[in-house]
């Protein structure tokens, strides 16, 4: 069984289980206080071509998500998201365990937009009794989303703007923002993200590490007393080294994006055999998330041999499958799926 479902069925990078087993038994201090830890933040704060941010580290993204946001919020507000969002359909109320309400969006591509912000934030404060509905306190979003795609600087600039006139922090997913950033058509950088989001987390699971995410805060308002935030939701790693080893691995000399840009370019692959087959797209994604529109009996037929997720029923005769590369998707692999998609119709 050759998978696609996920871009964490694998281990990690040869390069990071080398550096773990050789720092294995070097002493360090606990709680990401460790040389590993300030070595990766510096790393990734000169990224963000800022001093002034505070860099954390975190084992996973629902714990990132939910620390950051309950930290963030007052506990009357909640957190604006897409209706496909995360935090609202893949994190099982981790958001409202916090005491924090998810406000949805409806998206038809996973993003969203100023206008529906400024809408949503508008009818909340011109409501002649504001005080009895959830106070629309932040604003979340993903790079990439649930559904492959990404936003553009200038739709990211306009959330900002928003953000900025209404005094709500924007909060950037970045579970699998390496893959964002390697897509072709992307025209962001994490210096461009820094400067336009309050927080926001550059993912390693999903790109290369065993584990971790590192959580960037730019806003100095957030900042103080974040480590409360982390110790209280049990997020505060004893052995934090292990996180900041992985991450000083992946950016002290471009192994990050040197892996997602594997993943792009094995679903191009892919994507390229779609497209010769004459596959409809449920969505226009253009990172290492597919969406084609098979039969059922195309992809009955495809799982005999791939492991892949069946997304969403489009009809009773078709349904929508994701196939999803990784960091460590071998090209061999991808191109034996595009053969056999291309039989499905050949």
């Amino acid at each position: 069984m050759i998978r696609f479902e996920c871009d964490y069925a694998e281990g990690a990078h040869p390069r990071i289980l080398e550096r773990l087993s050789k720092t294995n038994f070097v002493q360090t201090p606990g709680y990401g206080r460790d040389e590993y830890c300030a070595r990766a933040a510096q790393h990734i704060k000169k990224l963000c071509k800022s001093d002034n941010c505070d860099v954390h580290f975190f084992v996973g993204g629902t714990q990132t998500n939910l620390t950051t946001i309950a930290a963030m919020l007052k506990p009357y507000e909640g957190v604006i998201s897409a209706d496909t969002g995360h935090i609202n359909a893949h994190e099982t109320g981790a958001i409202e365990a916090c005491g924090h309400k998810v406000l949805t969006l409806p998206s038809p591509d996973g993003k969203i937009t100023a206008a529906q912000v400024r809408e949503m934030y508008l009818e909340h404060v011109e409501n002649p009794e504001p005080e009895h509905i959830v106070f629309p306190g932040m604003v979340y979003i993903s790079h990439p989303t649930e559904n492959g795609t990404i936003y553009t600087k200038k739709e990211l600039t306009e959330l900002n703007a928003v953000c900025r006139e209404f005094d709500i922090p924007l909060f950037m997913d970045g579970a699998r923002l390496g893959y964002g950033l390697a897509a072709i058509g992307n025209d962001l950088e994490i210096h461009d993200i820094a400067a336009l989001c309050d927080a926001f987390y550059i993912g390693g699971t999903k790109i290369g590490a065993l584990f971790g995410e590192a959580l960037v805060i730019m806003h100095d308002k957030y900042k103080k007393n974040f480590r409360y935030h982390i110790k209280q939701r049990g997020a505060l790693l004893a052995k934090g080294r292990l996180l900041g080893l992985q991450f000083e691995t992946m950016f002290e000399d471009g192994l990050y994006m040197e892996i997602a840009k594997n993943a792009i370019d094995c679903i191009l692959i892919i994507k390229k055999a779609c497209e010769n087959a004459g596959f409809q797209f449920l969505y226009d994604s253009p990172t290492n998330q597919l969406f084609p529109v098979l039969t059922n009996e195309e992809s009955a037929t495809l799982a005999k041999k791939y492991a892949f997720h069946e997304w969403a029923k489009v009809d009773e005769k078709h349904v929508a499958v994701r196939f999803c590369t990784s960091w460590a998707t071998n090209k061999e692999s991808a191109e034996a799926l595009a053969r056999d998609i291309e039989k499905l119709r050949g």
